[in-house]
């Protein structure tokens, strides 16, 4: 029993220790991207950051891109959450996603070429396309978890808080669609795109 719950132990810590370099890799991909862009960053210059060797790098993803995709997730989740959970809290869910969402519109001007290079990136591939529904079914759990407690009137399996997650992040989808193909201000189309939404 002794020896089950040691193994146990073993490979529950080298899941751990694989999890964490894999997300260090992947912030260290995300780091690259923002001070040399997308085609100036370098698998090198990545596994170097994460201290790990290139043998490595490619143990945990295919491609730079993958890596890239990966640790700019995670950090837009980061973002986007930390941005709600400091909403006022006598605020209504929906104010509070707009809020939060207004809130990131701040600054979008000195990474404008970012967002454009990572939403290319995940529009270049079947591929990338799955892995952004991925992406955004992530980032709705995460804004339904955080905007729950703003409704004050739950019932069993209330779907408000997950459709309300789903609303915002199809009108950022949107926004982002328009942006690309017409210019424009993104901040001020994810605003226009957020002013429609009331989940009551």
């Amino acid at each position: 029993m002794d020896v089950v719950s040691s193994r146990d132990s073993r490979e529950s810590l080298t899941v751990r220790k694989q999890r964490a370099t894999k997300a260090r890799i992947a912030e260290a991909a995300a780091r690259a991207v923002a001070d040399h862009g997308l085609a100036g960053a370098t698998v090198e210059q990545i596994a170097a950051a994460a201290e790990v060797g290139r043998a490595t790098f490619f143990r945990y993803f295919s491609a730079k891109e993958d890596a890239v995709a990966e640790g700019m997730t995670t950090r837009w989740l980061d973002v986007i959450t930390a941005a709600l959970a400091t909403q006022p809290p006598d605020l209504t869910a929906d104010a509070a996603v707009r809020g939060a969402f207004d809130d990131l519109g701040d600054g979008f001007a000195a990474i404008s070429d970012q967002v454009r290079e990572l939403a290319a990136l995940t529009r270049s591939s079947p591929v990338f396309s799955a892995w952004t529904l991925q992406i955004y079914l992530r980032y709705e759990a995460a804004i339904a978890e955080l905007v729950t407690p703003r409704f004050t009137d739950l019932v069993p399996d209330d779907p408000r808080p997950r459709l309300l997650g789903a609303l915002a992040m199809a009108s950022v989808r949107v926004a982002l669609d328009d942006w690309l193909v017409h210019g424009g201000s993104l901040p001020a189309r994810v605003r226009s795109a957020l002013a429609s939404i009331t989940v009551a």
